[in-house]
């Protein structure tokens, strides 16, 4: 019984030695070292190559090394009877709801034209936007996206959200559904993406999305670059329906150097930072699901493969 780890391209020293740190009884190994395959009975992975896990006939559980799995749904030949798991860490939660207040705040405040400015010895003080009359939407409701909504909210933002399925938040309309879709970015001028990608989310914000917002909205996108019709995004800026738009994920990471959102005066880049995940905090629910599967028991943080997340 071997549990193998698949990151190509990708140290993955740290996460090997706290695996062996708490499960030292566990038959540890890196791909593509695999040995036999018929050994591999847990994966832990992040963007497999496509068709590796059809080589494991003993493969009983399919593990994703951080909170998103369409890396791994994204492979044709899944096989389709394995359960797959996802990593639910609350220090996730905390950096990335951190990275989307620092960029509210920030856009709120002008802080990218007073930085442009300095460099130009430029003194121009602005008045700042009022959050009470900044609504933030929060496209997907998830664990990371309803703690963000959350901590926003307490801040005295008005905070509404939506998501494919109802949920309740305690301070916080939510929608759901196409049907309440329009409702919900009719009232949005901060747009937040931390939608799980999935066929139904893939190219959400795009030119009808935008259009619906209020005019001069911004946008924050920390899902999937996926997720994003570029073209549409920069229709939108130089039309002034957006007024900017802040991207930590994008289609081809890492972003080419001739990339037009490089220098583009009203995109804000980083390079997917927003949520790192790291192996100390999550490697105890990794070894919790692998001891589980060898006696037989239910895994912790099952997806559903249907609906993708």
């Amino acid at each position: 019984m071997a549990f193998l780890i698949i990151n190509p391209g990708k140290k993955v020293a740290a996460w090997e030695k706290r695996i062996r740190t708490l499960a030292p009884e566990a038959d540890i190994r890196v791909w593509p070292d695999v040995g036999n395959p018929n050994d591999v009975e847990f994966v832990l992975t992040w963007n497999h190559p496509r068709g590796e896990l059809k080589k494991y006939s003993r493969l009983k559980c399919i593990a994703s090394m951080g909170a998103g799995v369409d890396h791994i749904l994204r492979d044709p030949n899944l096989p389709r009877d394995i359960p797959v798991t996802r990593l639910v860490d609350p220090s996730m939660a905390q950096s990335m709801s951190e990275y989307v207040v620092t960029n509210v705040l920030n856009y709120c405040r002008h802080m990218h034209i007073y930085w442009e400015n300095q460099s130009q010895g430029r003194w121009a003080p602005r008045i700042q936007r009022q959050i009470r009359n900044e609504c933030v939407g929060i496209m997907g409701l998830g664990q990371l996206g309803a703690f963000t909504a959350s901590r926003l909210n307490r801040m005295g933002f008005p905070v509404v959200g939506w998501r494919r399925t109802p949920q309740k938040l305690d301070g916080i309309d939510t929608f759901f559904g196409e049907a309440q879709m329009d409702t919900f970015l009719n009232q949005v001028t901060i747009l937040v993406c931390m939608l799980p990608l999935t066929p139904h989310t893939q190219g959400i914000l795009n030119h009808d999305t935008f259009n619906k917002l209020q005019p001069g909205s911004f946008v924050i996108n920390v899902a999937r670059g996926e997720h994003l019709v570029e073209t549409d995004l920069l229709e939108a800026l130089e039309t002034d329906q957006l007024a900017g738009a802040c991207l930590d994920v994008f289609r081809k990471e890492p972003l080419p150097p001739d990339h037009p959102f490089w220098h583009h005066p009203k995109i804000r880049v980083t390079p997917h930072i927003s949520s790192l995940t790291n192996p100390a905090a999550v490697v105890p629910q990794i070894v919790e699901n692998y001891r589980r599967m060898i006696a037989g028991q239910p895994l912790l943080n099952v997806i559903d493969i249907e609906q993708g997340y």
